[in-house]
């Protein structure tokens, strides 16, 4: 079986006046106008690829905000599937170059006309259904630690081990991605590790919040809950790191009362691997935030070759 080509892409949005416009591209070497996308690069995920492809394509840096869909077809016998997110343009213009000669902003309904690929127009149609204003909260559990037995010191106290140093390593670009305003962390020294090199590249510190530590939170779930709407509601972007015994209950409680589905193990359990990221998205068009979508990205490490 061919190995799978994976990309990532964005439906590139900004307000005028006059409403919501998207990036549509025409690429000369096909003379076909799509979204902007690409493959990745050895050892990018994809919320970092899709940000450097649009860079490339559009001239324009931006901000992705919700995972859209993933788009699977052949190409030329190999299978590829295209990751795609919502994003937003921070700065930048337009140059034609020879990978694309000409962009264009239309609202919804003419850029999805003009669009070559069926695909296409369907990401165009789930951009088009999302909420006028929506939020990210980047729920990240802390990087590998080594074992709590191990330790003799206090576990408050416990830093990221070797792994879990490579791991927020990792963690940097892609969150970075979503250009997050403020990042947050329950007290613990490894889950302000885990972030602290994030708050750094936005001249921010690390915000500590003890109701997403997991005694805290065992005592009284909804204090925790509720603050984390608060933090929706508060920033378009963010980051919080937390621990184990906090996040699949958190995203549990939050998708039933929301009606969202959450990608789940064969166990029916909400999955969170250390170092694990999930990209959530919050409707902020009401005085309170409403889950509205939930992307799990299991690992920022590069794939073994």
């Amino acid at each position: 079986m061919s190995k799978v080509v994976k990309a990532a892409g964005a439906a590139l949005c900004r307000r005028t006046s006059a409403g919501t416009e998207i990036a549509v591209v025409h690429r000369p070497h096909y003379d076909d106008w799509s979204l902007p996308k690409g493959k990745l690069d050895p050892g990018e995920t994809s919320p970092v690829a899709a940000v450097r492809e649009v860079a490339e394509e559009t001239g324009f840096d931006a901000a992705l905000g919700q995972f859209l869909t993933t788009v699977e077809y052949d190409v030329h016998g190999a299978p590829k599937k295209v990751d795609y997110f919502t994003a937003q343009t921070v700065s930048g213009e337009f140059t034609p170059n020879e990978e694309v000669d000409e962009l264009r902003w239309l609202p919804l309904q003419e850029a999805r006309s003009l669009l070559t690929y069926p695909s296409d127009r369907d990401v165009c149609d789930l951009a088009g259904r999302l909420p006028s204003d929506t939020a990210t909260v980047l729920l990240v559990r802390h990087a590998k630690a080594g074992k709590r037995e191990d330790w003799a010191g206090d576990d408050d106290l416990r830093p990221l081990s070797d792994a879990g140093i490579r791991q927020a390593e990792a963690l940097r670009p892609l969150l970075g991605a979503f250009r997050p305003e403020q990042v947050y962390s329950a007290p613990r020294l490894r889950c302000v590790q885990t972030v602290r090199a994030v708050a750094d590249d936005i001249d921010g510190e690390v915000q500590i919040e003890p109701s997403i530590s997991e005694e805290e939170y065992s005592k009284n779930p909804e204090i925790g809950i509720k603050w984390l709407l608060f933090v929706a509601a508060s920033h378009t972007s963010s980051v919080v790191c937390s621990q184990g015994g906090v996040i699949p209950d958190l995203l549990d409680t939050l998708a039933q009362r929301h009606g969202v589905e959450l990608p789940r193990k064969r166990t029916g359990e909400v999955p969170s691997k250390k170092g694990s990221v999930w990209v959530l998205s919050f409707d902020t068009t009401n005085d309170t935030p409403r889950l509205v979508a939930a992307h799990y990205l299991p690992t920022a490490l590069p794939e073994p070759c």
